[in-house]
């Protein structure tokens, strides 16, 4: 991307760049992904992730085709995992944690305008504010051990922004932002994991980084 920088991410085979706009995370092989994203949710391989900058009153009625016209216009021909945020995205948020053979990278984007409380924020129209969490596993997970991954990675958010005594509007401890999203994406190198709990070794790696990333206190 023209005028972007390439920032080291120390995950093998992971290069990430990113401007005022965009942030673009290509990677050298095929990844397994499971998501939330805006684009790309319906994917079990990708090696494109994109987050798009946009203004705080964005209004969109179309995101996926926003996002969709955005990359075209960056010269990306391929499928891809593709995120919005409010939050900048020139200078991500990046967390790694390595054990034995095990490595995580944690990329994020952060808003924190938007906090709720899962089972008590009502449906309701609610400021901007979004969690973007891409995380990078150098493993090989099962389907239901990637599952396990998003589970793992939701608790130590909510035990992270707890931590820090975040509430929503309510007063209510916070628990994420109504329009948080995730993808899981994995290299597949290793035998095979059927697990990613808290307290496997690859759970304890995204609790690590999660955390690390939330806690930050130079947060908002």
């Amino acid at each position: 991307m023209a005028g972007s920088t390439l920032l080291t991410t120390g995950f093998p085979g992971l290069a990430l760049e990113a401007d005022e706009a965009v942030l673009r995370i290509a990677s050298e092989t095929p990844l397994a992904v499971l998501s939330s994203a805006v684009v790309g949710a319906e994917l079990v391989v990708a090696q494109e992730f994109l987050v798009l900058r946009v203004p705080r009153d964005y209004a969109g009625t179309a995101p996926a085709a926003d996002l969709h016209a955005v990359a075209r216009r960056r010269g990306l021909d391929r499928p891809f995992v593709g995120f919005m945020t409010a939050a900048p995205v020139a200078v991500p948020r990046l967390a790694l944690e390595t054990h034995d053979h095990a490595r995580v990278l944690a990329v994020a984007t952060m808003g924190l305008g938007n906090l709720s409380a899962a089972g008590l924020s009502p449906p309701a129209p609610r400021p901007q504010g979004t969690i973007n969490l891409l995380l990078f596993i150098d493993a090989h997970l099962s389907r239901s051990a990637t599952v396990g991954a998003v589970i793992t990675a939701t608790e130590a958010k909510a035990a992270a922004l707890a931590a820090r005594g975040l509430r929503t509007l309510e007063g209510w401890p916070a628990s994420g932002t109504s329009t948080d999203a995730i993808v899981i994406a994995s290299t597949g190198h290793g035998p095979s994991l059927d697990y990613a709990g808290p307290v496997t070794t690859v759970g304890w790696l995204i609790g690590l980084v999660v955390r690390r990333i939330l806690q930050d206190p130079s947060l908002p």
